[in-house]
């Protein structure tokens, strides 16, 4: 018989960055004790996105940041929606870029990541942010 569970994560963020939030999930879903399933992360932001990343190198994730302030720099006078400053645009395509979604499988009671692969919540707004991403599990 399946069964599901779900939660919210509140996740702080430090501003414009990735969040390593793996961990965190992994524990959650151990707790779950459900063997084999699917795992839907969704986060409730639009100037934020989650993604799955490589853990080993933090060059990663700074070559990452490097190309998205090349390609959506922030104070863009092509945007005219900077009601909270001139991040808050490049912040919305970004995310839109990016996804905030993201489904992962359970096995073994594990998520079912690959050897240098982790979670990760992207910050695309300059000032820290309380971010929640919503965790539902369903599986036996």
């Amino acid at each position: 018989m399946l069964r599901q569970n779900s939660m919210a994560l509140e996740i702080e963020t430090a501003g414009r960055g990735l969040v390593e939030v793996t961990q965190e999930v992994a524990r959650w879903v151990a707790g779950c004790k459900i063997e084999s399933g699917l795992l839907t992360l969704f986060l409730r932001h639009t100037s934020a996105s989650l993604l799955v990343q490589e853990n080993a190198d933090p060059r990663v994730r700074a070559d990452l940041e490097r190309f998205f302030a090349r390609l959506v720099p922030d104070g863009d006078p092509l945007f005219r929606h900077t009601d909270e400053g001139p991040d808050d645009m490049p912040a919305h395509v970004r995310s839109a870029l990016t996804a905030v979604q993201l489904s992962v499988p359970v096995q073994g009671g594990r998520l079912a990541l690959g050897t240098w692969q982790g979670i990760y919540l992207w910050e695309h707004r300059r000032r820290a942010h309380r971010r929640e991403i919503m965790l539902h599990l369903i599986g036996d």
